[in-house]
Order: C-alpha cells, then sequence, then structure tokens
C-alpha cells in the first residue's frame, strides 16, 4: 500500500496525526514531518496492519491531501 501526501495542499491542521499517529507526526514547528519529499508530494510505502488508520486519516484530512493506493 503506497500513500501520498500533497504538500500543495496540507496545512498541516494535524489531523491525519489524530488519526494515525504511528503514521504521521507534526515536527516542533507544527509542520507535518515527512519521511522522503519529491517536488511536493511526500511518499510512502505503508505496512497493510496499518490499512484502517492510514484510510481514517484520509477521511479526515480537511483538505484531501492525502490519497492512499492499494
Amino acid at each position: 500500500m503506497k500513500i501520498e501526501v500533497d504538500l500543495g495542499k496540507c496545512q498541516d491542521h494535524g489531523q491525519c496525526v489524530y488519526a494515525a499517529p504511528d503514521l504521521f507526526a507534526l515536527d516542533d514547528a507544527g509542520r507535518l514531518t515527512l519521511r522522503q519529499r519529491t517536488t511536493g508530494v511526500y511518499t510512502a510505502d505503508v505496512d497493510d496492519a496499518n490499512a484502517e488508520e492510514l484510510h481514517e486519516a484520509a477521511d479526515v484530512c480537511p483538505l484531501q491531501a492525502i490519497t492512499v493506493h492499494e
């Protein structure tokens, strides 16, 4: 499973952090912390065991900046 976060849309509201704290975090400045960045899009492979949290995070994102690819 792969996740993409469009950093151009993301406004660091942090709803994904509350929905999936094992997958998302905010840094000390309140910005979404990222493992891998490519042209304004954060991508990561996510273990299927975290699928429920991942889908919840995508659903609660107020700007719909999170896309899940199965």
